[in-house]
């Protein structure tokens, strides 16, 4: 047995790692084209079919509902079945729905039809990303591997909405449901035809091997460790389910935003459609900064330990939401500057529950399974915020919506710190 891999061979890993990771930041990113371009859209829906906030917060809810419906099913698919087929299935299908939601014509019930499949298909996306981002990249690596992965949503996320606010403002609202398809149509044939699960699957050794220093030259499958198994793994790790508890609050928080801040701007900030989508840009893309400093930080800092800069930014993040809120709108220089700490807040212990912790606590084989179930807890959280912030804005004002987004952020900070405690008890124990 070698005590190390040949220079040939690291060099292989290493070339396939960039390019695996490439693969995955494109492909995911595009997901995101087709989520939540809705939030652009809705100020013309609404006012085309003179529809309710509450009525739009059900089509919205109903996207939430099945992505977390989805998102366990399909978790635990992903461990089992290709990365390469399912998530090339779930993108393909989700420009569909997103063609076919342009055809609605106001109908609600249709509209939340097809809004939620589009959901489901989403929810093919992530899951068997980690469990791809597991099989390539090692424990040692893998906080700033998934700080970096997670930019792709979150840029991705904010690239829809300054394209969505380009073409709205030049065509009809339908074309920022349609535009966005074509282009996922071929990214998704992309990925399928350029895209490995696993090092087994080019003849390289796996993770396992490499940490023993075993280089291997056959090709060969990533084995299932059977769904008996990666169910026992995700549901009796009581981390695990502190981590989906954190992810409920935090998506409250975070699909809060996506969902509503646009319309925010417009209605109370006095943005037009086309500028409220430019500058809820800063959002996301200071997320993008604040996922991987969360990612570098658990790594270097707290020596592969999550929780604490979880919740640490957490409680920040309830403070930032609150001071959004009360600083006037129109002294717009500081209301951007605490746009964008709320966005780094959010998405940094946003990537380490849906990412790093999947990863480190299902390990390779059930990485897939443990992240389809913290992300379907986390989206039982975006939807009761899709429906249960337009309700409490408009039967009460935007205050209760701040408020909701506050508490929702205290209680993933609450989730994160038992996890930091109960790990450190372990930790002293060992």
């Amino acid at each position: 047995m070698n005590n190390s891999l040949s220079t040939s061979v690291s060099e292989q890993i290493g070339i396939w790692q960039k390019k695996m990771f490439w693969l995955m930041w494109v492909t995911y990113a595009s997901f995101y084209f087709l989520r939540v371009n809705i939030s652009i859209s809705m100020p013309e829906i609404m006012k085309e079919f003179a529809l309710t906030k509450t009525s739009m917060g059900l089509v919205l809810s109903s996207l939430f509902l099945l992505y977390a419906i989805g998102q366990f099913i399909n978790g635990q698919l992903g461990d089992k079945l290709n990365s390469r087929r399912i998530i090339t299935l779930g993108l393909l299908c989700s420009a569909v729905l997103n063609i076919i939601f342009g055809f609605t014509g106001g109908i609600l019930g249709l509209m939340i039809v097809i809004w939620g499949l589009n959901g489901y298909f989403q929810s093919m996306g992530w899951g068997p990303t980690v469990k791809a981002m597991a099989n390539w990249f090692p424990l040692k690596t893998r906080g700033k591997i998934s700080g970096r992965l997670g930019t792709s949503y979150i840029l991705g996320g904010a690239i829809s909405w300054l394209l969505a606010g380009t073409i709205i403002k030049y065509f009809n609202w339908r074309f920022t449901f349609w535009l966005p398809s074509i282009f996922c149509i071929f990214i998704a044939i992309h990925w399928l035809v350029r895209a490995r699960n696993a090092p087994e699957e080019v003849g390289l050794p796996s993770l396992e091997d490499q940490e023993k220093g075993i280089e291997n030259s056959e090709i060969s499958k990533d084995e299932h460790i059977g769904f008996n198994n990666t169910l026992k793994i995700t549901l009796l790790n009581p981390y695990i389910w502190f981590a989906g508890f954190g992810l409920f609050g935090l998506n409250i928080v975070r699909y809060g935003f996506m969902s509503w801040a646009p319309t925010f701007m417009f209605e109370e900030q006095g943005a037009t459609i086309s500028l409220a989508a430019y500058k809820a840009i800063a959002f996301p893309v200071a997320g993008g900064l604040g996922a991987v400093f969360a990612g570098w930080a658990s790594d270097r800092i707290f020596k592969h330990r999550r929780a604490p800069v979880a919740f640490i930014m957490l409680i920040l993040l309830a403070i930032s939401c609150y001071l959004y809120r009360v600083v006037p709108g129109d002294n717009w220089v500081v209301s951007l500057i605490i746009l964008l700490f709320i966005g780094f807040f959010t998405f940094g212990p946003h990537i380490l529950m849906v990412a790093a912790i999947p990863a480190d606590f299902g390990s390779r084989k059930a990485a897939s399974s443990v992240t389809g179930f913290i992300d379907a807890m986390g989206y039982l959280g975006a939807s009761l915020t899709g429906v249960g912030t337009g309700y409490l804005i408009e039967k009460i004002g935007w205050d209760a919506g701040f408020y909701f987004w506050i508490l929702g952020a205290i209680f993933a900070a609450i989730m994160t710190l038992l996890i930091w405690i109960y790990k450190e008890r372990k930790l002293e124990h060992v």
